[in-house]
């Protein structure tokens, strides 16, 4: 919502000098949070984790699978990002290929990318033919007695080239990993919160139909201040807690962490900020179009919102 966004810092101001304790002490906001931040989110997803950052969002994400569908391996797209831990970056193509490589329980699927990917523009059927992609890997994996946990997924990859997913491949790949017994992680760390202009959370671009298991969150949730969110399900959430091992995170969701992210959601609204990404990033789409005509470079011009990619080419 903007830097030093005077809205944010008299929230934070106002609750630092009334109380800030570790979260195994009752308080309000975490709730009112919770509920607020519920509305925004389809019914099915009403179990709520709050931690300190993105990368701690996606480390829990991966441990919910886990623990309920009784697998290990995940599925990611190349070049894809989700974090700085150790776990998260052995799931990030992006960075593992330069370290120790990919472990045998990962497993990395193209990138739908419409423009430069496998199947492009052309393609009679390119939502299938990414789609299946994954079903090959699944398919390749159980032959060699290995089992999918998650397909772990930003829903709209920003590391690996601010790529625009053709709607309905989300839909063709959670029925894949569902049947294989997975389950579908939606990474909105860089891209949720309005950002995508036409709607609160990117994974609804690709329709109404279409439900993750998980959505992880961070950044924007506090407008850069540690706070981070898991939203699942209740099945996931009760299997998870079934182990009698409680997530416990000191200061996750502590009360002027949630004081903030309170604040936070009500400047999205009150400054109408979904609709001013569709405006601006309508009118930044236009004028970069323009000079995609004017110079050759300029291969692809693609976005949604705020967040926008130009494709440079030889």
């Amino acid at each position: 919502v903007g830097h030093c966004h005077p809205d944010i810092v008299k929230a934070a101001h106002e609750q630092n000098q009334l109380l800030n304790t570790n979260s195994r002490y009752l308080h309000d906001n975490l709730v009112d949070y919770a509920e607020r931040l519920s509305k925004t989110l389809p019914e099915k997803l009403c179990i709520f984790y709050f931690l300190n950052s993105g990368s701690e969002a996606n480390d829990l994400a991966l441990r919910l699978a886990r623990q309920y569908t009784k697998h290990e391996d995940v599925i990611v797209l190349d070049h894809a990002y989700h974090g700085h831990l150790t776990s998260l970056i052995d799931i990030s193509p992006y960075k593992f290929r330069n370290l120790e490589g990919q472990k045998e329980w990962v497993h990395v699927a193209p990138v739908p990318d419409t423009y430069r990917g496998l199947y492009r523009e052309d393609h009679k059927d390119s939502v299938t033919a990414y789609a299946d992609e994954v079903k090959n890997i699944i398919e390749y994996a159980h032959k060699r007695g290995r089992k999918i946990a998650a397909f772990f997924v930003e829903s709209l990859p920003s590391v690996g080239g601010q790529i625009i997913p053709p709607a309905g491949y989300f839909q063709k790949v959670a029925e894949h990993v569902h049947k294989a017994g997975g389950v579908f992680i939606a990474d909105e760390i860089q891209v949720g919160f309005g950002r995508v202009g036409k709607h609160f959370w990117a994974f609804q671009l690709q329709g109404e139909d279409f439900i993750p298991d998980i959505v992880t969150m961070g950044k924007p949730i506090g407008n850069g201040h540690p706070l981070a969110c898991v939203a699942t399900t209740k099945e996931i959430a009760e299997a998870f807690a079934a182990t009698g091992v409680e997530y416990f995170n000191t200061f996750g969701g502590n009360p002027v962490s949630c004081a903030i992210g309170l604040a936070v959601l009500d400047v999205i609204e009150k400054e109408h900020l979904q609709a001013h990404a569709t405006e601006v990033g309508n009118f930044l789409m236009k004028i970069l179009k323009e000079q995609q005509i004017k110079h050759p470079i300029i291969g692809d011009v693609r976005g949604c919102g705020l967040f926008i990619g130009v494709d440079l080419i030889k």
